[in-house]
């Protein structure tokens, strides 16, 4: 709530004043411009430094979302319209620029092809008043016009987009209270894929200091795949996947090619393997500039071995998915033995040795979950390791309650935990709109005090991981640390290098 009797604080950027609200002790600043809207001259180029303004700017409302897909999760609520997509959100116990506060950055996730840093899931006021700090929301563009391949326009522009944020908050936050040279970035699903692309952009060096990567995707794509991909999706609408062809096209009909093409994904098993049966024809690319190799490559070469990561998934990821699709607890045999064929290494046989008695239901389930999120997270801080960094590892197994139980501690359970937003956004459907318990109002704040004592201090609490103990944070209904708890799917995926999806019929 707002206390109509303290004065609303102004705070000078480098492009202007910004007049954010006092609310509940603290001071929130909404839809702040990082960047020019990416339209007209500037659509699908880099993000473009936002322009000064004059006098003060009301940041009282956060900025429109970027376009995108909202099939998953419904049309945002209550938002403006307008291009001016890239826009930051600050929450602070106080804007003085002596108080110099740790700062964490959140990217939020989506598949890459929705998310808006104003969903209400993301609300922050609770991880900055438990922390103590200073937190930063952003939007970055999704769908075709961040990630797609498109002939004459830089890839990854939704990665630059978030490299701009990084550097706004590097030249402005410590008017807002921050340390700019103390930074944490922390972000889910996509968004844990964005931070470890992050990690692994020379350009982004030196803009972030530590990383907390929440379920990171295995999903990178090759340059080639991603030109075949981007053609497919433009001629979804009879054009070239060129700028001359699509710089004039309304962003929605942008968005509708990828809904269209997206439920039909699987028909292009033969020339994109792996990367046709997910839900999404977006992921960052590993084009040899933005993005020259992909972060395990990177890590374990060092890049950014200075900087320490939290990673760490969720047991029962997949499930999330298996219930948006009406399927939870009901694969049979045909569609695990496909997954099975497609994703397990060592072929089917392995899986079914290491997990005897299993169910096709169950065995489909835990080759999902390992390949798209689990193994991807754990040998991302593998890699770190072997470059010189330090890793700390977690396992969220702490079922939600919804549905029963039946959904697990499955995909995105720790955003609502995280942010304590328990009835937004996903929080209804894990939770089901009931008063969350004494359980997980407790494992809720561990979140907060682990996340953000590790941005304050490199620590959260528990040891970091090595490839003899292996320990790691368990966080159940009652928190431990142990050997890293999944080590029959550890072992069969021992060797495995994630690496860029390939394009399987070049030329088709």
């Amino acid at each position: 709530m707002t206390n109509p009797e303290v004065p609303e604080p102004v705070v000078r950027t480098a492009t202007g004043a910004v007049r954010g609200r006092v609310e509940d002790g603290l001071t929130v600043f909404r839809g702040i411009p990082f960047a020019e809207p990416p339209v007209g001259e500037a659509r699908f180029a880099a993000p473009r430094p936002a322009r000064p303004w004059e006098g003060v700017r009301e940041a009282s409302a956060f900025g429109p979302p970027p376009p995108q897909d909202t099939g998953l999760a419904g049309p945002p609520a209550a938002l403006p319209e307008g291009d001016d997509w890239l826009t930051v959100n600050v929450w602070t116990p106080a804007p003085d620029p002596a108080a110099r506060r740790p700062v964490m950055v959140w990217i939020y996730g989506g598949a890459y092809r929705l998310g808006h840093s104003g969903s209400p899931g993301y609300d922050a006021r609770r991880i900055a008043e438990d922390g103590d700090l200073v937190v930063v929301t952003l939007n970055y563009r999704v769908g075709m016009e961040g990630f797609a391949h498109i002939e004459g326009a830089p890839a990854n522009r939704g990665l630059l987009d978030q490299m701009a944020a990084l550097e706004w908050v590097r030249d402005n936050i410590t008017a807002f209270g921050g340390d700019p040279g103390h930074v944490t970035v922390f972000g889910e699903s996509a968004g844990a894929g964005s931070v470890a692309s992050l990690l692994a952009m020379p350009r982004a060096a030196g803009l972030f200091h530590r990383a907390v990567a929440q379920s990171v995707p295995g999903t990178f794509f090759s340059d080639e795949l991603a030109r075949d991909i981007g053609t497919v999706l433009a001629a979804e609408l009879g054009l070239r996947p060129t700028v001359a062809d699509l710089a004039a096209v309304d962003p929605a009909q942008l968005v509708k090619a990828g809904q269209t093409l997206t439920p039909r994904m699987s028909q292009y098993l033969d020339r994109w393997g792996q990367a046709a049966p997910t839900s999404t024809p977006y992921s960052p690319v590993v084009d040899g500039d933005v993005l020259p190799v992909t972060p395990w490559q990177a890590l374990a070469s060092g890049a950014s071995r200075d900087v320490d990561l939290v990673v760490g998934h969720n047991r029962d990821e997949n499930r999330l998915f298996t219930a948006m699709a009406g399927k939870l607890g009901s694969i049979g045999e045909e569609r695990a033995a496909k997954a099975l064929r497609l994703y397990a290494p060592g072929g089917a046989e392995a899986y079914r040795a290491a997990y005897p008695g299993w169910s096709a239901n169950d065995l489909y389930e835990r080759v999902q979950t390992d390949w798209l999120f689990a193994m991807p997270s754990l040998h991302l801080a593998e890699a770190h390791l072997a470059g010189g960094g330090r890793s700390h590892v977690y396992e969220l197994t702490w079922p939600a309650p919804g549905s029963g139980g039946a959904l697990g501690a499955c995909h995105a359970l720790d955003v609502p935990l995280l942010f304590g937003t328990f009835g937004a956004d996903l929080g209804l459907l894990l939770f089901e709109g009931a008063q969350p318990s004494a359980e997980a109002l407790a494992l809720s704040s561990r979140f907060r005090s682990s996340w953000t004592s590790f941005a304050r201090t490199g620590d959260p609490g528990w040891p970091a991981y090595d490839t003899q103990r292996r320990l790691v944070q368990v966080l159940g209904a009652e928190p431990a640390v142990v050997p890293y708890p999944e080590e029959a799917s550890r072992r069969l995926w021992e060797g495995y290098e994630f690496a860029a999806l390939p394009l399987l019929v070049p030329g088709a």
